[in-house]
């Protein structure tokens, strides 16, 4: 790919200073080193002087079974788990009274955890087989041009002006297996641009707003819709409030989806993109090489092998799925959506579909002869992912060893702690914890951590003012999405500079941050807005679920 250089914009060099800047820090391995020496430092000290807070929180009840690694669900979960016998299915929750002392990684015990836990901690990190799994069956149809044909065909028949949307709006869907968003659409969103003459870096922050600061909301029910409403119902229990269920949310996400997603799209065409300037990348690297009579033929070829092989694999989903007692249904209810083995299996799924995908058009288009070409394309795409898999090797402890010292989980308290003691008004006490969300966002990515520590707290208060549990959950949902996209602990966060890279050589972590953070901000102030509109209408938020007692 080209280097390209953008040329900034009047009015907005802010960005320009914070790219640059964040461009300056160390390299990102070395940046989590050093991260990990200052939390060593911050935790002793903090554990010298005895800090400590005394909570109710949400605690999944201990069952037997096998044990969910990778910590939660969603792009929104830090890739850890809060509890670590946290099971693999929606649990039930109890409030239980804690109290939560800051630990020092400096002390015989954090010296001890801090040797002992290496190999685990990153074996834990499910991040990294996720990658390896997804990239997998995407990188065979990459190798056998699928991809390529896919995005043409995709820029021919979708009008330009709403590539921005459809693109944003896929990733808002794909909170029912966000990782796949990350990993597929992003690359894709970036290589549809190019191939439109637009500056791939665009691509790639439409997309990646779509994905991840927008993550709390769908326009269907999701996996995380009923963990956060079991812990709901866990701190309803403390209250005279009547319980919920996974739909109280229901109307304001799907409008929210819908209404963020374009705001999303408008600072994709107002902000990120004269702010790239234009792509400066040639035909071929926007995917765009002029093709003869003979490749037109094998494309077309090549497409109708494809979908031959969708068709089948989807058929061989639907019989595994829909027929009662069927494989991917839960074993007792016999659910599909929610905690089953059909959500559960969607990224190994998804990546079967491009594999198989892959295969066949590249028989099809005679790109792909034998096995061989097969095994050398998952070959060729795990080697690129080398630098990646370091990286995550160092977030991976930090993330250990951030989490052993409590300081997450403290400063949530504290701050929640302020908010309770806060002598406002209920509208504006559900903005300020919408803002502490934001802020804490942060350092606890976690949906599902930060919902514990919060909704024992909040859940009571809002109660006893006259505000229904269903609009403190919805206020939080916009809290925990916008700094997804900014935060150093988004475990993707490596994954989407080295996407970047491939456009822009100098792309570092101050890129993707300056790409971003407009998205955050007015991702933030339109959700915000339209949740005190919302409010003040006094509009349902899910069917039989007003927004006030």
């Amino acid at each position: 790919m080209s280097e390209t250089t953008a040329a900034p914009a009047q009015g907005i060099s802010m960005l320009d200073r914070i790219e640059r800047l964040g461009n300056r820090v160390p390299h990102p391995v070395m940046m989590f080193v050093y991260l990990i020496i200052g939390v060593a430092v911050i935790s002793h000290v903090l554990y010298l002087f005895d800090v400590s807070v005394v909570e109710e929180v949400a605690v999944p009840v201990q069952s037997p079974g096998p044990v969910d690694e990778h910590g939660g669900l969603g792009g929104s979960d830090v890739e850890y788990p809060l509890y670590p016998d946290e099971p693999d299915y929606v649990p039930d929750y109890e409030i239980v009274e804690q109290e939560i002392t800051v630990e020092s990684l400096l002390t015989t015990d954090g010296i001890r955890f801090v040797l002992t836990s290496f190999v685990d901690n990153f074996a834990a990190f499910a991040v990294v087989a996720v990658i390896f799994v997804a990239m997998m069956g995407v990188g065979v149809a990459e190798e056998a041009g699928l991809m390529a044909a896919l995005i043409r065909k995709m820029v021919a028949v979708a009008p330009r002006g709403v590539i921005a949307f459809i693109l944003i709006f896929v990733g808002v869907l794909s909170s029912v297996a966000s990782d796949a968003g990350y990993l597929i659409l992003i690359p894709l969103a970036a290589a549809a641009f190019a191939t439109l003459g637009r500056h791939p870096l665009a691509g790639l922050a439409a997309a990646f707003a779509g994905v991840g600061a927008v993550f709390g909301v769908n326009i269907v029910i999701t996996p995380i819709d009923s963990m956060l409403t079991e812990i709901t119902n866990e701190a309803i229990g403390l209250t005279s409030a009547e319980p919920i269920t996974v739909t109280a949310n229901f109307f304001f996400s799907a409008v929210s989806a819908v209404v963020i997603a374009l705001v999303a799209m408008v600072v994709t065409q107002r902000i990120i993109e004269p702010r790239l300037g234009p792509w400066g990348g040639t035909a071929l690297d926007a995917g765009e090489e002029d093709q003869t009579v003979e490749e037109q033929e094998a494309e077309a070829r090549g497409l109708r092998f494809a979908l031959y092989a969708l068709v089948a694999i989807v058929v061989l989903i639907l019989i595994a799925t829909l027929p009662p007692g069927s494989p991917l249904r839960h074993p007792e209810t016999g659910e599909v959506i929610g905690s089953t083995p059909f959500m559960e299996s969607l990224i190994f799924l998804i990546t079967l579909i491009f594999l198989a995908c892959g295969i066949f058009y590249g028989i099809g288009a005679r790109t792909i002869t034998n096995s061989s070409g097969v095994i050398a394309a998952v070959t060729k795409t795990f080697s690129g992912l080398a630098g990646l898999v370091f990286m995550l090797l160092l977030i991976a402890q930090f993330i250990a060893y951030f989490n052993f010292t409590n300081i997450p989980r403290v400063a949530a308290a504290q701050m929640a702690g302020l908010l309770e003691r806060a002598n406002i008004p209920a509208l504006a006490l559900l903005v300020l914890l919408i803002v502490v969300i934001l802020v804490l966002d942060i350092i606890l990515p976690g949906v599902v951590p930060k919902w514990a520590i919060f909704a024992p707290v909040f859940i009571p208060i809002f109660v006893r003012l006259g505000i229904t549990p269903q609009t403190v959950l919805a206020a939080y949902r916009i809290g925990d999405s916008p700094t997804n996209v900014i935060t150093p602990l988004m475990v993707y966060l490596p994954f989407i500079v080295t996407v970047a890279q491939r456009y822009q050589k100098d792309a570092g972590l101050g890129t993707v941050v300056a790409l971003m953070l407009p998205y955050t901000l007015f991702i933030a102030l339109a959700w915000v807005a339209l949740f005190v509109v919302w409010f003040l209408l006094g509009l349902p938020l899910g069917p039989g679920y007003p927004v006030s007692a």
